[in-house]
């Protein structure tokens, strides 16, 4: 895909069937990233993608680790009953609920501002956070955080409590600080969809200046088709994948291999 990006079509096809397919060879140029940009507004399609994506982690970790927290730490009754529950989401799979939940988030109210006023509006199509607040629980990130808290002694919640400390205090400064490699996976794992999140936004958003970068790529099919630039546009998208997960790498392999010992 890299290799192609810097290529021009015809040498794309010329190339097929032979090693140099996947070699920088021939006539090599950066023109198939330029035309990516004047094809599409491909800087506001990455912020915009950016931007949701970030505030999903954040969202997600919080979130999912708090609930993972109360399932794991407090004393809840029925606790396994609701673990069991959470879990059993995951076999529904998201194309049953895409209907139902476009008409509910048509629903919800969303406080907008108008001048120096706020006024309470109706429905969250066409916006950011319905691309963001539907995705932020995720049955498998209370799996994991439960699993990895599981591991992390809780003779250390004891000690806290003689100490003063409340569930949230022990949830922030004592938990959470040893949770490094989970927190890690999580926003892996929860990275992924949001970036490559394509049939809802492809539902709920239809102003261009809100879409993000894998509505892009529909922009390179809709007249001639230019392999080079899908390529282009392909691997400028595939980067912030890639730089994530090697910044990540070491915590989630840990956070993995503690999970499955412990599970």
């Amino acid at each position: 895909m890299v290799v192609s990006s810097l290529k021009p079509d015809q040498q794309i096809f010329g190339d097929l069937g032979s090693p140099a397919a996947f070699l920088p060879v021939g006539h090599l140029s950066l023109d198939n990233y330029a035309a990516v940009f004047d094809r599409v507004p491909a800087a506001r399609f990455l912020l915009n993608s950016v931007g949701v994506s970030a505030v999903t982690v954040a969202l997600g970790v919080v979130v999912n680790s708090m609930a993972a927290f109360a399932l794991s730490r407090m004393r809840v009754r029925g606790k396994g009953i609701i673990l069991t529950l959470v879990i059993a989401t995951l076999i529904v799979p998201f194309e049953t609920l895409a209907l139902p939940l476009v008409w509910w988030v048509n629903q919800l109210p969303w406080l907008t501002a108008n001048g120096f006023s706020l006024e309470l509006t109706t429905g969250w199509l066409d916006t950011y956070q319905v691309q963001v607040l539907p995705f932020v629980a995720n049955a498998f990130s209370i799996y994991l955080f439960h699993q990895y808290f599981d591991s992390i002694p809780k003779e250390l919640d004891e000690a806290a409590r003689m100490d003063g400390a409340g569930w949230f205090t022990i949830y922030r400064r004592v938990v959470m600080p040893l949770s490094g490699p989970a927190v890690a996976t999580v926003a892996i794992l929860t990275f992924l969809p949001a970036w490559n999140s394509y049939l809802w936004p492809l539902m709920v958003v239809q102003s261009e200046e809100l879409r993000p970068v894998m509505l892009g790529v529909q922009y390179f099919f809709q007249l001639n088709v230019s392999w080079g630039e899908v390529m282009a546009y392909t691997s400028l998208i595939t980067l912030p994948v890639v730089a994530l997960f090697i910044a990540f790498q070491r915590a989630f392999v840990n956070s993995i291999a503690a999970s499955g010992v412990k599970g």
